[in-house]
């Protein structure tokens, strides 16, 4: 190669160079892409964040053990959902546009233009040691985009004007709009004091429940009052009122207030919630506090005063919980009406209340009416009658349960009965009826656990008057009335509570089927399933399978319900005197029918029937247990079948 061809190849190389660095300078004026504006950014790490709004004062929150408070200009529990949304949004900006410094050489005074000297809110992210500054402009002539600098850098971003919708303007818009937290808070008293009005709320520790301790110890109405915490719990301040100027407390009926309501823990007071007056439809602006939005946060429920209430917060000073020492607030009335009630209407409304299923708590119960009785659970869990020693029922008494459970007091018809006005006014000395709910209580003893019984309520039932039953608990001073239909379905009589389980044999251990009826006698064989015939000397046509079923349902009888026990009753309900059922005396129909199963091992199974039951069922019907005559309402559909299938024809 000659020195000539060297020296053309150095000059083209020179040249090319020249160029890619001119291009490089003065080719490109902007940058657009999915680069981000703080690529080191990670919104879990940062620990505060500053907002300066231009002529504002300074907003500034942090993060302590995973919760946001705001610490300027007021210390305040934030909206942790409005501040993760700045930073996200932060964390993800791209710029449309990016303008060199170099694209700005030309335009000395483009900061002021794009309002970012000075800039219209610097944002100030620090994550541990590391602190980053966001300026923000103006924006754009068409509005949908601002301009954005970050400190440290000559360029500026052009962004989606979006990014101004998480950003706030007052403190007002992070602050936790919750009126109170009572979260992880072992709230346990409650005073209410309305004009001349005052009662005190103390939960018992031993069961949970609430107490009322003032103006009269009274058992408290509990669901009512947890539910009242709970609208407390869902309450927000609609708007913040400011202190500049300085709210009138009078006008707005706080001083004094027209009612308050104070939480404590112990002898330690949580919170005083004072409420004033009504707002009017609308307040005025410059005594309430911002009303714009933000993304992110928790918006205000209602922008105008209709159905606002003005209250106050007073927190014990140094309380951080809950914020400063007092913030005035407006917010809706539907989460105070549970508290604006009378005396009465926070008393329980039940004459007893447990706090879980009683059939899961309620060990014994004993009963004082027409006899002595008490039911008693057995270590299996089966429920006997005693001294009667009869099997209980397992429906009877759930449902027993349940009604004595779920009793309501319809009046509270004196607070404080004396001792001898409780006979010859209510028929409460001695009572008509009393009913003692007791459950297990563990002690030890010489190093054993002895189970003893406690008692968790004694109900008396006196006279019934006017559609109402007085009623009265042992433990209390107070005289109530209860509804008649509801004492009605408390049994009076150890007999009501027995098993109505009669009997529960096999069908293959019956032989055969004796029907006296009209002083006639038919007797129906069975030889297999559902294969019936008649015996010797009866008359009538056998079906097979109508035969099989029913006596099918007679091998396992139970009562409907237990209606009377006792001989002297055959009368009352339509018996044969003698007990002789089947005479020719009898009444015709089903009145004197018997019906025995005969057994192959030679037992007789007896139930005899008389007239129609008053609730409808086909009959009253009567056995014979342990010696003593039963009578009880016969099953619906049974009674109908031996109707039909177990009788003897006419000749």
């Amino acid at each position: 190669m000659s020195r000539r061809s060297t020296w053309i190849w150095f000059w083209l190389a020179a040249g090319l160079f020249g160029l890619i660095v001119f291009y490089e300078r003065h080719g490109r004026r902007t940058v657009s892409g999915p680069v981000k504006i703080l690529p080191q950014l990670q919104a879990a790490a940062v620990n505060r964040v500053q907002i300066v709004p231009l002529g504002q004062p300074e907003i500034r929150v942090e993060r302590t053990n995973g919760t946001w408070r705001l610490r300027a200009p007021i210390v305040y529990p934030a909206q942790s959902a409005a501040i993760e949304s700045l930073l996200s949004e932060l964390e993800r900006l791209t710029p449309a546009t990016y303008l060199a410094p170099r694209d700005l050489r030309d335009r000395p005074r483009a900061e002021e233009e794009y309002g970012l000297a000075p800039e219209q809110v610097s944002i100030f992210i620090h994550e541990g040691d590391r602190r980053s500054q966001v300026k923000v402009g103006q924006k754009t002539p068409p509005g949908d985009q601002v301009f954005l600098q970050v400190a440290g850098t000559n360029g500026v971003y052009v962004v989606d004007a979006g990014l101004l919708n998480f950003v706030p303007h007052r403190a007002d818009d992070w602050r936790d709009r919750a009126l109170i937290d009572l979260k992880g808070v072992a709230l346990d008293r409650i005073a209410v004091t309305n004009g001349a009005t005052i009662f005190e709320l103390q939960r018992d520790p031993s069961n949970q429940l609430w107490r009322m301790t003032t103006p009269n110890p009274a058992r408290a109405n509990n669901a009512r009052i947890e539910a009242a915490l709970q609208d407390l719990q869902r309450a927000r301040v609609n708007q913040f009122v400011g202190d500049n100027p300085k709210p009138d407390l009078e006008a707005l009926g706080l001083q004094p207030p027209e009612w308050e309501l104070a939480l404590s823990q112990g002898t330690n007071r949580l919170v005083l919630l004072q409420f004033g007056r009504s707002l009017t439809n609308s307040a005025p602006s410059s005594s309430l506090g911002s009303t714009g939005t933000v993304a992110g946060a928790e918006q205000p429920a209602a922008q105008n005063g209709r159905g606002q209430v003005y209250a106050r917060r007073l927190s014990p000073a140094g309380t951080d919980s809950t914020g400063p020492q007092s913030v005035l607030v407006t917010l809706s009335n539907e989460f105070m009406g549970a508290w604006r009630g009378s005396v009465n209407d926070f008393r329980d409304p039940h004459l007893v209340a447990l706090s879980g299923p009683a059939e899961a708590q309620v060990e014994a119960v004993e009963v004082r009416g027409e006899d002595s009785f008490s039911l008693q659970r057995n270590t299996n869990g089966e429920w006997r009658v005693l001294p009667q020693n009869y099997p209980a029922d397992p429906v009877l008494v759930k449902d027993l349960l349940s009604v004595l459970n779920g009793m309501q007091i319809i009046e509270l018809v004196k607070e404080i009965v004396i001792e001898p006005d409780l006979g010859p006014l209510y028929g409460l000395a001695p009572p008509a009826r009393e009913y003692i709910i007791k459950a297990a209580s563990a002690t030890g003893t010489n190093g054993g656990a002895v189970q003893a019984l406690r008692v968790l309520a004694d109900l008396q039932f006196g006279t019934n008057q006017n559609d109402k039953v007085y009623a009265r608990r042992a433990d209390e001073s107070s005289v109530y009335a209860v509804k008649p239909a509801d004492v009605g379905l408390l049994p009076s009589a150890s007999w009501q509570l027995r098993q109505r389980q009669i009997w529960d044999v096999s069908e293959e251990e019956v032989g055969g089927v004796t029907i006296r009826q009209g002083g006639k006698v038919r007797q129906l064989l069975r030889q297999g399933q559902a294969k019936w015939s008649l015996a010797p000397g009866s008359q009538g046509v056998v079906d097979g399978l109508a035969e099989e079923e029913t006596v099918r349902g007679l091998c396992h009888l139970a009562a409907a319900a237990w209606v009377a026990r006792g001989q002297q009753h055959r009368a009352d309900y339509g018996f044969s005197p003698d007990g002789q059922s089947g005479l020719a005396s009898a009444p015709p129909g089903a009145a004197g029918r018997r019906i025995t199963l005969d057994l192959k091992n030679g037992g007789k199974l007896n139930v005899e029937f008389a007239r129609g039951s008053p609730s409808s069922l086909p009959y009253y019907a009567g056995v014979v247990l342990e010696g003593e005559f039963w009578i009880f309402e016969f099953p619906v559909a049974l009674g109908q079948a031996v109707l039909s299938y177990l009788s003897v024809p006419d000749a």
